[in-house]
């Protein structure tokens, strides 16, 4: 029997595994969160900033569908079949809006459940194009209805809690949250799919934009002698995963980014009072393609317009800078320096292959 389950679990590519579930599906997450409520977003914000209503339009399409975009994504990443992943369409729509706050975490829960199930029912019969989308619609619709709104809430809860807790101890956790979200980022999970389920906002979302950053450019800078500039720029704009493989060989070379975004994780808490207050997702990006400082300048624009920040100040750029890239860039390379003198770092540690 046993042997049966599995053979059929082969053939219909369902695979029951942390890397296919939260490092394939939650990255893959990511990226439809990043193609719909991140870009409409910045568009938005374009568009209020010049006065180009078609541009407020557009962003506002796309914020709408990043329920539907998250949940296409994680089927893409599931490998489900077109009917299936067509009709995760619904599912993601019904998960985030039923969510509410935590619609991501909610998305990701019901679109891995709904996307198995349709896979699992997926040309077993002759009426095809009727029973795989009614299975996977319905299975989401009704997880929707009865998970969703407990799954939101739990996780809205889980990220305010981080946040109150940053408030009242912007020391301690401004360490902690830097740290712990830089090193996410690092690792083959997704550190903005985190964010955006947690809904990580305020001063917590500006420590987490701390941390991811002081990986990504942490790491460019520091290997620069090994990656030139194109390791600067795949680093720095891209991703620190880059340097996985390396890190496995020699775990000694993680240690600079790690300090350092012990360091700029509670400047940005306690002296520049730095708050991501765009949408939750970019908390998780840091530099990769300037996302990151882009969700912590829409949150200002929106701070503004709301009155409750009288404008973005000289003070407010300059802690971005500094916190962003200034910092990661010279702490990450002074603390590479002292390993590679010691001996912890050895020649060709962090070369990119």
């Amino acid at each position: 029997m046993k042997e049966k389950i599995k053979t059929f679990l082969e053939r219909k590519n369902i695979v029951i595994s942390a890397k296919r579930y939260f490092i394939d599906a939650m990255g893959a997450m990511a990226q439809g969160l990043f193609a719909s409520l991140l870009i409409g977003t910045i568009i938005s914000t374009i568009g209020e900033q010049t006065g180009w209503q078609v541009l407020v339009d557009i962003g506002g399409f796309a914020k709408t569908v990043s329920g539907p975009a998250m949940a296409v994504a994680i089927g893409y990443a599931l490998q489900a079949p077109p009917l299936v992943l067509f009709s995760l369409l619904a599912v993601g729509w019904s998960a985030n809006s039923l969510g509410g706050a935590g619609g991501p975490l909610a998305v990701f829960v019901i679109a891995l459940i709904a996307c198995e199930l349709g896979k699992i029912v997926s040309k077993e019969t002759k009426v095809d194009i009727i029973l795989t989308p009614l299975i996977t619609v319905s299975s989401g619709a009704l997880l929707s209805m009865w998970l969703a709104p407990g799954i939101g809430a739990a996780a809205s809860y889980v990220g305010n809690l981080i946040m109150w807790a940053t408030e009242l101890q912007p020391l301690l956790m401004g360490i902690l949250v830097s740290v712990i979200v830089g090193i996410a980022l690092t690792l083959p999970i997704s550190s903005a799919a985190i964010c955006a389920a947690l809904g990580l906002t305020g001063l917590a979302g500006g420590a987490a934009v701390a941390g991811c950053c002081a990986q990504m450019i942490g790491f460019a800078f520091m290997s620069y002698k090994e990656n030139k500039v194109g390791g600067l720029l795949s680093q720095g704009i891209g991703t620190s995963m880059l340097q996985i493989g390396n890190i496995v060989k020699n775990p000694k070379i993680w240690i600079p980014p790690i300090l350092t975004s012990a360091i700029t994780g509670p400047l940005a808490t306690c002296v520049f009072g730095l708050e991501m207050n765009g949408a939750p997702v970019a908390s998780g990006m840091g530099t990769c393609g300037l996302v990151g400082q882009i969700g912590i300048y829409t949150g200002w624009v929106s701070d503004v317009a709301a009155g409750t920040k009288d404008a973005i100040t000289a003070f407010d750029w300059i802690g971005l800078i500094l916190i962003c890239f200034v910092l990661p860039a010279v702490l990450t390379s002074l603390f590479g320096f002292i390993l590679r003198k010691i001996g912890w770092i050895r020649e060709g540690d962090l070369k990119l292959s």
